[in-house]
């Protein structure tokens, strides 16, 4: 807020150039990363990483394989939830801190998902799926069924992760766009407050 003092001692408020465009600019950013839908892009990201680490539980019964012993479905979806939390959170507080959070974990979460897909990708492939051998009660073996079961959820989990991978690059193209676009808000921030009038001397 500036102030400024005339000779005969009255004292005028004048508008802050700056402060207007600060807050033309945060309403400004509000709206450009409000139509990107970061909340409904967020809830669809914390869906996503509480199902996966819903479905990787049958997979500890099964046979143990990279996916498990690596663990991966835990550390993508806490990947996913994170991103998602972090997008609902810019979508009611819209600064430029954390528009470059959010933007910072959605490339974590992009790059994350898919070495995700990389490693599932290899685990179905190196553990096909063993062929039925009947038994002497005349049913296939417990192997049979369990790798059909582990190929079965690694599958959903490939989906899952696949889904993910492309929210999480809409996300970082958004953002990275607003980025670029209210690149001067930073400045505005800064140089907001050092603008304000002198009074005069009246000694």
């Amino acid at each position: 807020m500036a102030v400024a003092v005339s000779r005969d001692l009255t004292v005028q408020v004048l508008e802050d150039v700056n402060a207007v465009k600060l807050t033309d600019r945060q309403q400004a950013l509000r709206a450009a990363i409000q139509r990107g839908e970061p909340k409904c892009l967020g809830v669809s990201q914390v869906m996503l990483g509480l199902m996966v680490m819903s479905y990787s539980i049958p997979l500890h019964f099964t046979e143990l394989t990279e996916v498990v012993s690596l663990g991966v479905p835990w550390w993508s979806g806490l990947t996913f939830l994170t991103a998602g939390v972090v997008a609902i959170i810019l979508d009611k507080n819209c600064t430029m801190k954390m528009l470059h959070l959010c933007l910072m974990v959605s490339v974590v979460s992009t790059v994350l998902s898919v070495v995700a897909v990389i490693i599932y990708s290899i685990d179905m492939d190196k553990n096909p799926e063993v062929p039925c051998v009947k038994t002497v009660q005349d049913s296939c073996s417990e192997k049979h069924y369990a790798m059909k079961l582990s190929r079965g959820m690694k599958s959903s989990l490939l989906l899952f992760t696949l889904a993910q991978t492309v929210i999480s690059a809409i996300v970082c193209f958004l953002l990275f766009r607003q980025r670029n676009s209210f690149g001067q808000y930073t400045s505005l921030t800064h140089a907001a407050p050092s603008e304000a009038l002198i009074p005069p001397n009246l000694s």
